[in-house]
């Protein structure tokens, strides 16, 4: 029978890391390892903490206790960062890359070097009791970080310690989840390096703008999709694949003259058409569509300048024209892909809310006014009404990406 049961959790292991492996960005796929990790222990709460240089960086949270949805995904844009020592749990469980289980967090032992921190009990009234600490080690025995689980539960919901077998199915997992992890990092990083093109060019494509943009999109998509009662799995899906798209949304600034992407002053209307041309050279980079991915990067470059009354661009560019479908050209409403509907949405308040060369940031009401003045006009009203569901989440993500 116990046979019977590990032959069941290593085959329920491998379907998930199957599964994973369709993920694209690392959002996703540490979404999705923390909840598998909770779901095979039972545990409420978890945090997986990323090590991209010499030090621990917050990266994910789930807790069923204390959030929400809306206050879950907040939560998740926390710019927390822990030393690699010996003081913590999750610093202790990297540096000797062994796994740490505590029953009772405010039970210690006093011969264990790490102490447990109780700020986050304290702030939000929570009570952790037993913790599972499990290190991230890639295939070439690299660490990539730590996952906590927090308050295992049994079938009555009681708190109850972690046992070995929760101890040895996660450490399975966390061995084969890591490779997942560092391929999402990989994607996300390449993407900030193709940006990083644009960047040489134009001084305000920043790493944090598309960085925030993208976030920005992916939280605007899932509330607008859980308001039009698209399923979690389409949901899961598609944020995975617009918070990479998103980011490469002004990819095609690459062809655009410095000497008018650099004008420090007000382009004329000549300057303004050559700058409109960037959404059309970004769609053309996309042209040989070998995934998902490359197809709605393709429709988020080309049509992130659409508005939804029709006055928006690509528009009419005579000697480009003749290179796409007239369906391809001005659209207006729900013939704007939605994904490029959204993407405009978040690109406009990043503006906004931004410092620039020729203005300051505006203060968030103001911008909040702006965007409300522009549904049904500039924007999608529908998305326009997610937004404003999320812009507790929208400021977390501002305050990380500065």
């Amino acid at each position: 029978m116990a046979d019977q049961q590990s032959d069941h959790d290593v085959t329920t292991i491998l379907k998930i890391i199957d599964d994973l492996n369709s993920l694209k960005d690392v959002d996703t796929i540490l979404d999705r390892i923390l909840a598998e990790s909770r779901r095979l222990t039972h545990a409420d709460a978890g945090s997986i903490f990323l090590i991209p240089e010499d030090e621990l960086v917050f990266s994910y949270v789930q807790n069923d206790t204390l959030f929400d949805h809306q206050t879950g995904r907040a939560a998740l844009y926390q710019d927390l960062r822990v030393p690699m020592t010996h003081d913590s749990i999750v610093g202790h469980t990297a540096l000797t890359r062994q796994p740490v289980v505590i029953d009772d967090a405010y039970s210690l032992a006093d011969d264990v070097p790490y102490k447990f921190n109780t700020s986050f009990d304290q702030e939000h009234g929570y009570k952790t009791t037993s913790i599972l600490a499990i290190p991230l080690v890639n295939m070439e025995d690299r660490l990539l970080g730590v996952m906590q689980l927090i308050n295992a539960k049994d079938k009555n919901g009681n708190i109850i310690p972690f046992t070995k077998k929760n101890q040895s199915i996660v450490s399975l997992f966390a061995n084969n989840a890591a490779v997942t992890i560092e391929r999402g990092i990989m994607n996300r990083e390449l993407i900030l390096r193709m940006m990083s093109m644009a960047e040489l060019r134009d001084p305000a494509e920043t790493g944090a703008h598309v960085q925030r943009v993208g976030a920005y999109s992916a939280e605007i998509y899932e509330r607008w999709a859980m308001n039009q009662g698209i399923v979690d799995g389409e949901i899961k899906r598609t944020r995975d694949l617009i918070r990479l798209a998103s980011m490469l949304h002004d990819v095609g600034k690459v062809g655009i003259p410095d000497s008018i992407l650099k004008k420090p002053g007000r382009l004329t209307p000549e300057e303004f058409d050559e700058i409109k041309k960037h959404t059309v050279y970004g769609a053309k980079l996309f042209n040989s569509i070998t995934s998902d991915l490359d197809r709605m990067s393709r429709e988020i470059a080309l049509h992130h300048h659409e508005k939804w009354d029709g006055q928006g661009y690509p528009g009419h560019i005579p000697e480009l024209e003749k290179n796409y479908n007239p369906e391809e050209l001005t659209k207006k409403g729900e013939k704007i892909p939605f994904t490029a509907r959204i993407t405009a949405l978040a690109d406009v308040y990043d503006a906004l809310c931004s410092r620039r060369s020729y203005k300051e940031a505006f203060e968030e009401e103001q911008v909040h006014r702006i965007i409300r003045e522009s549904s049904g006009t500039h924007f999608d009203p529908e998305i326009v009404d997610a937004f404003f569901q999320i812009t507790d989440v929208l400021r977390a993500i501002r305050l990380k990406y500065q």
